[in-house]
């Protein structure tokens, strides 16, 4: 069983900034790739970023395309989104998730087998 635990959210105005980690524990935790998505309110849930756990490969929707970067520490089981300049649109709940069965769209939510409960991040004028 995995269990993931999402930080880093809050209140930040426009143009600012914040980084999004993700814990993850589990007897043995080795999933083939982890995904940020996001959901606001009356909007389906939706892919953010992805990064592949050994390679390492990266993965952006183009809405956060050159304003985020996403990251991994394989030793800590950590993985974080650094999201700059921040825009009203990015408000929404911020989930991680895993993917253990080797996917080839990363993009797909319901690839994803385990989810964390999110973190709220609000954008403000």
């Amino acid at each position: 069983q995995v269990s993931l635990a999402e930080s880093g959210g809050g209140l930040v105005q426009a143009g600012g900034s914040l980084r999004l980690s993700c814990a993850a524990s589990g007897r043995t935790f080795s999933p083939f790739a982890m995904g940020w998505f996001r959901q606001s309110p009356g909007k389906e849930r939706e892919f953010v970023s992805a990064i592949t756990w050994k390679s390492g490969s990266t993965y952006y929707a183009d809405s956060v395309k050159g304003r985020s970067t996403i990251s991994k520490d394989n030793a800590n089981n950590m993985v974080y989104l650094q999201m700059n300049s921040l825009k009203l649109e990015d408000t929404a709940v911020y989930y991680c998730a895993a993917e253990t069965g080797g996917a080839a769209a990363l993009e797909a939510r319901y690839d994803y087998d385990y989810w964390g409960q999110g973190t709220q991040v609000t954008v403000s004028s």
